[in-house]
């Protein structure tokens, strides 16, 4: 015959069995692999974040796009130019999106327009300009350009800061990143850490 259990004992099974897995699942195991990521992989665990020369500090991740305008808001000619953004009013991780409209809604060709008129009157000489200078990515976030935008763009870098262009385009080749596992994507270039890397050609 079963054995039929008092409502007090199956509510203090119940409760202990919440404590346990509370215990296991909710201190224990995140203990864990915070632990872990911080062993392993220290720079991804803490964000990525990349730093300037001294006494700058931390300057933002490595993983998520910034603006880089001057003090009227304008995009400062001095450092290289990220994709354009549609996550909020641009790189803000908390509004991470596209902007969902399509190939042609005329929203979007008119801001491709737009987007082409400033990037070619930026960088005057430019060929084709890059499909990622006209179009935002996915997450709004790309921290990454191609190696034909950072390149259009080092004439410009090099002019505002009194710089040899040679110098420039020489930085941008060895900030470039090649294929993921050699053979996935597109070489590219992370913005923060090339600008990042300009301050070390005035030094």
């Amino acid at each position: 015959m079963a054995t039929i259990r008092s409502w007090p004992r199956t509510l203090w099974v119940s409760v202990r069995t919440m404590l346990i897995l509370t215990l296991a699942l909710g201190v224990l195991y995140p203990a864990a692999i915070l632990g872990a990521g911080q062993l392993a992989f220290p720079a991804q665990a803490n964000g990525s974040l990349l730093e300037a020369p001294a006494p700058a500090g931390p300057v933002g991740s490595a993983l998520i796009g910034q603006a880089f305008n001057d003090a009227s808001g304008n995009p400062d000619p001095a450092f290289f130019q990220p994709r354009p953004s549609a996550a909020g009013y641009g790189y803000d991780g908390a509004a991470s999106s596209g902007s969902n409209l399509g190939p042609e809604n005329p929203k979007l060709l008119e801001a491709i327009a737009e987007r082409k008129a400033a990037y070619l009157s930026a960088n005057p000489g430019t060929a084709v300009v890059p499909a990622d200078a006209l179009t935002a990515s996915a997450s709004g976030l790309d921290p990454d350009i191609s190696v034909a935008n950072a390149l259009d763009q080092a004439a410009r870098v090099a002019k505002a800061r009194s710089l040899d262009p040679a110098q420039v385009v020489a930085l941008v080749r060895e900030q470039t990143i090649g294929r993921d596992l050699g053979f996935l994507g597109e070489p590219r270039v992370n913005v923060l850490k090339l600008n990042i890397a300009l301050a070390g050609l005035e030094n």
